[in-house]
């Protein structure tokens, strides 16, 4: 099957690539030119914009975006829609707000044309292993997309599906990533009380490998986890800084709007925050305060 993809990040670039190993083939566009003449010496078909891409299209067109979220999408988007035909489909992998999906699909049905909502997890290791898809939309395109998803998952009838209208899968990966933080943090927190403990001498690289095999916590992340302390057991390479992509933002905001209570993706979320200061004020007030109230020891700018 033929698909055209715009975006060729990390992901997008190994998305395609499996594409490629699948029999697929694709015509590429990346506002940068060197991935799209890497992925032209893989056997894409290269554009040199968007409207050549659509130009080298067979109909009816699938153009799959692999772009951050917000603006960037929005205006890909209304430059396919001056683009495309009815009966076309859009697909967008990205991290979308789910509701900004919902509006988007609807602004497509004005024009005839399918959009098609795809999270997509699986990161840079999705080329060998596989992505997870979660996918919303209309189910006609997507089973006519289907070659594409069964190539992309892991095996044709594992790590994907259709589950349920536009936004539904935008919102289903955005769910997914706010857990990925809750586990993401258990993890961080184990690691560093067993790193406390240094009367033990505890080896953390051997702790994470006995963990991988019988475990009940064994996972792809503790699969990471081992890979990175085999790379540099005290992490020492690397500031403890965090970044979030805004999906575990999205859930939170969202569970407030449900009224379900979420204190671990919550809180996740919030140590993502308190990773990003040099120096918080707030841990400075709270210092302070018990120093206040009970005259428990502060340290000092100096002291060491």
């Amino acid at each position: 099957m033929q698909l055209a993809m715009i975006g060729l990040g990390k992901m997008g670039a190994n998305m395609n690539l499996r594409l490629l190993r699948g029999g697929h083939q694709t015509v590429v566009f990346n506002r940068s030119p060197e991935p799209v003449r890497a992925a032209a010496e893989a056997g894409s078909i290269p554009s040199e914009s968007i409207p050549d891409l659509i130009g080298k299209l067979t109909t009816p067109r699938a153009v799959w975006m692999m772009l951050p979220a917000g603006a960037p999408t929005e205006a890909m988007l209304d430059l396919l829609l001056t683009l495309l035909s009815p009966d076309d489909i859009i697909i967008d992998g990205g991290n979308s707000n789910y509701k900004d999906t919902m509006r988007r699909a609807e602004k497509c049905q004005g024009h005839s044309i399918h959009y098609v909502d795809v999270g997509t997890s699986g990161g840079i290791w999705g080329v060998s292993e596989g992505y997870s898809l979660m996918i919303g939309g209309e189910k006609e395109p997507v089973e006519r997309l289907r070659p594409i998803f069964e190539t992309l998952a892991p095996a044709a009838e594992l790590g994907w599906g259709h589950v349920g209208p536009s936004g539904a899968g935008h919102f289903v990966k955005m769910v997914h990533n706010g857990i990925e933080y809750g586990m993401m943090q258990a993890f961080a927190e184990g690691f560093e009380i067993m790193k406390g403990k240094t009367e033990l001498g505890l080896d953390l690289y051997q702790i994470s490998e006995i963990w991988r095999y019988g475990s009940v916590v064994r996972s792809w992340l503790l699969d990471l986890a081992a890979r990175a302390l085999a790379e540099d057991a005290s992490l020492s390479a690397l500031k403890g800084w965090v970044a979030d992509s805004g999906e575990g933002r999205w859930t939170v905001a969202e569970a407030i709007d449900l009224d379900v209570p979420a204190p671990i993706i919550t809180l996740a979320l919030q140590m993502r925050f308190i990773s990003r200061q040099d120096e918080s004020f707030a841990a400075k007030m709270l210092a302070a305060l018990r120093n206040q109230f009970g005259g428990h020891a502060v340290k000092r700018e100096g002291d060491s």
